[in-house]
């Protein structure tokens, strides 16, 4: 069944990609089926030990040379054939859409880091940095609910991370829990919940859920755990804000939010992928020029999903309140 856009978000979007070419070229494409990627996990395997592996069975492709941990399916696949290959129940590999890697990539965590990811399961970013770390440092990896906790558990083993702790806790509580302890992280990855506008490829289903109140209880909800996650960062670390949606009231909104209520700078960052600027007005709101240091993923840009990256680095301390 092929669904539509509702005519409010039909509107949205063209506000967004007001030239026609450029709409219409996102339109088609949110109607295909995404590409097929995977990442290799290199606390398991090699990377061109697993590229030479998959390729006697697969036409497989390393398309940035600069990631070669990131492999493009190009095979025509029976339904659930990656997840069952043996590469990927022996953890060699994750499967994992290239937008959704682009935070992680952001963060650039690495050995020794002290990092927090505050909405983690079902864990394809916390195996992603752990990887990035070589197990070295530690990762406190949280989630809500109990049987995302459990996916996310099952991941982190089948990958053999170990330098991570799960915890299963309400995001803005562990917050406020974990700064009044005194706990400081070096990088934190806060890949918001969200209305998931970005996800059109691989949940056609988004079409029929998405709706304007679902947008604006999220950016109040992004907001909080926002405040909150800086509350535990180091001054002079890096937070890394991330969604997998369109819409500039959970993304740039919380941006500038951000910027006016905390010390904290957007820094430049540099993807494989095509970037478009963050917008710095939005139905009658206008955001400060440092938002547009935002990263804006469209699907026909990369033929990929949609995303937004975002990466604070915070510049001095944040006064608690009542002090």
């Amino acid at each position: 069944m092929r669904y539509e856009m509702k005519p409010l978000f039909e509107e949205r979007m063209r506000k967004l990609l007001p030239d026609e070419k450029d709409f219409e070229e996102f339109n088609k494409i949110v109607h295909e089926r995404p590409l097929k990627f995977i990442r290799c996990n290199t606390l398991k395997m090699d990377c061109d030990e697993l590229f030479s592996r998959l390729r006697k069975k697969w036409d497989v492709k390393q398309p940035f040379s600069e990631y070669p941990e990131i492999l493009l399916i190009e095979s025509e696949l029976e339904p659930g054939e990656l997840g069952n290959a043996l590469e990927h129940l022996l953890g060699y590999y994750y499967v994992q859409e290239i937008s959704s890697m682009m935070p992680i990539l952001a963060l650039r965590p690495e050995r020794g880091d002290f990092v927090l990811d505050l909405t983690a399961s079902p864990g394809s970013k916390t195996t992603q940095m752990a990887a990035m770390m070589n197990n070295e440092g530690t990762i406190i990896a949280n989630d809500i609910k109990l049987d995302r906790i459990k996916i996310l558990a099952a991941n982190l083993e089948r990958c053999g991370v170990m330098n991570t702790i799960a915890t299963r806790n309400d995001g803005v509580g562990l917050c406020i829990r974990l700064a009044k302890a005194g706990f400081k992280f070096d990088k934190i990855l806060l890949d918001a919940p969200c209305s998931g506008e970005g996800t059109l490829r691989s949940s056609p289903k988004t079409f029929k859920m998405w709706n304007i109140k679902m947008i604006r209880k999220f950016s109040g909800q992004q907001k909080k755990l926002l405040a909150n996650a800086l509350k535990c960062l180091k001054v002079g670390g890096s937070l890394v804000y991330s969604t997998c949606t369109h819409a500039p009231e959970e993304n740039e909104g919380v941006v500038d939010f951000a910027l006016k209520n905390f010390p904290v700078n957007v820094e430049k960052i540099k993807l494989p992928l095509i970037c478009r600027k963050g917008i710095i007005s939005w139905e009658g709101k206008r955001y400060g020029k440092d938002v547009e240091r935002s990263c804006r993923i469209y699907p026909h840009d990369n033929d990929s999903e949609g995303f937004f990256v975002v990466k604070f680095k915070l510049m001095g301390e944040i006064e608690e309140e009542g002090k």
